[in-house]
C-alpha cells in the first residue's frame, strides 16, 4: 500500500476501531502518532501493536490548545504528517430529541464534530505545505440516516461529512486527499454502549435487533473497517477524495 516510512497519526486511537487502525497501519511499516484522552488506555492498547516507531500522546480533542500540542509533538519527532486518521468519537446517551439535554448536545458535538474541526484545522496546513497528505475522517451510517433516540449522534456525523466535503475542496490543490467512512454497527465497545442504552438490561436483544437491521446480519469487525482506512490512506487512492464510504453489510442498500 506504499505506506512505508509513513507518519501516521490517530485520534481516538485506544477505542475499537482506532487500536485497529493502529495494528494495521503498522502492518504496512507506518509510523504511528496514537493520541487519546487516556494515556493510560492508550499506554495499555498500544502494548499490542508492533509498530517500530510508535509515538503515544493524551489530549482532549475538543481542547485547541491540546490539539497543537498532539500536531506540533508529531511534526517535532518526525517532521511530517501524511496520513491523519480523525477517529475520536463519542456516541453519548440515547434519548429522544425532546428528553435530550443541552449538557450531551455539548458533549457529542464537542467531540465529534470541534474535535474533527480542530483536528483538520491544524493537520491541513501541514499537510497543505507539504504538498500531499490523507485524511480519513470516521463519519457513521448515522451521518446519511436517521436513528431513534441517537438525534445528537446522528447530526454530528452528518455535520462530519459536510466538513469532510468542504476540506477536500479546499485540500484538492495542494495534493491533499480528504475521505470519510460511513460504518453501520461495528463490533466494539461503542456498541456495546448503544445496546445498553437502546435497550438497558436486555443487550443481547438489542444486538439481535440491530444486528438484523443489516443485510449480512452482523457488525463489522474493527479490522474490516481499519483495512479501509488504509486503502484511502495509500497511493491505491491516489484519485479518491471528497468521499464518503458507506461499509455497513449492504444497509445503505435499503435506503434511497
Amino acid at each position: 500500500m506504499s505506506l512505508k516510512e509513513k507518519v501516521v497519526l490517530i485520534t481516538g486511537a485506544a477505542g475499537g476501531i482506532g487500536i485497529a487502525a493502529a495494528k494495521a497501519f503498522a502492518k504496512e511499516g507506518a509510523k504511528l502518532a496514537l493520541v487519546d484522552l487516556s494515556k493510560d488506555a492508550i499506554q495499555q492498547k498500544a502494548k499490542d501493536v508492533e509498530a517500530e516507531d510508535i509515538l503515544l500522546l493524551s489530549a482532549d480533542v475538543t481542547k485547541e490548545d491540546d490539539v497543537k500540542t498532539y500536531v506540533e509533538t508529531t511534526l517535532t519527532k518526525w517532521g511530517a504528517i501524511d496520513v491523519f486518521i480523525n477517529n475520536a468519537g463519542i456516541n453519548g446517551k440515547f434519548a429522544n430529541l425532546d428528553e435530550q439535554t443541552v449538557d450531551n448536545f455539548q458533549a457529542v458535538i464537542g467531540v465529534n464534530v470541534l474535535g474533527a474541526f480542530l483536528g483538520l484545522k491544524h493537520v491541513l496546513p501541514v499537510m497543505k505545505k507539504q504538498k500531499n497528505g490523507a485524511i480519513v475522517n470516521t463519519a457513521s451510517n448515522g451521518g446519511l440516516l436517521g436513528a431513534p433516540g441517537m438525534g445528537l449522534y446522528v447530526a454530528s456525523k452528518h455535520a462530519l461529512i459536510g466538513l469532510n466535503k468542504t476540506a477536500s475542496l479546499e485540500a484538492a490543490e495542494y495534493g491533499v486527499r480528504v475521505n470519510a467512512i460511513a460504518p453501520s454497527g461495528v463490533d466494539t465497545q461503542m456498541m456495546r454502549s448503544i445496546e445498553s442504552n437502546a435497550m438497558p438490561g436486555s443487550e443481547e436483544e438489542a444486538r439481535t435487533k440491530f444486528e438484523a437491521s443489516v443485510p449480512m446480519n452482523r457488525y463489522s469487525t474493527p479490522e474490516e473497517i481499519a483495512d479501509l482506512m488504509v486503502f484511502l490512506s495509500s497511493e491505491k487512492a491516489s484519485f479518491i477524495s471528497g468521499s464518503y464510504y458507506r461499509i455497513d453489510g449492504g444497509q445503505g442498500a435499503t435506503s434511497v
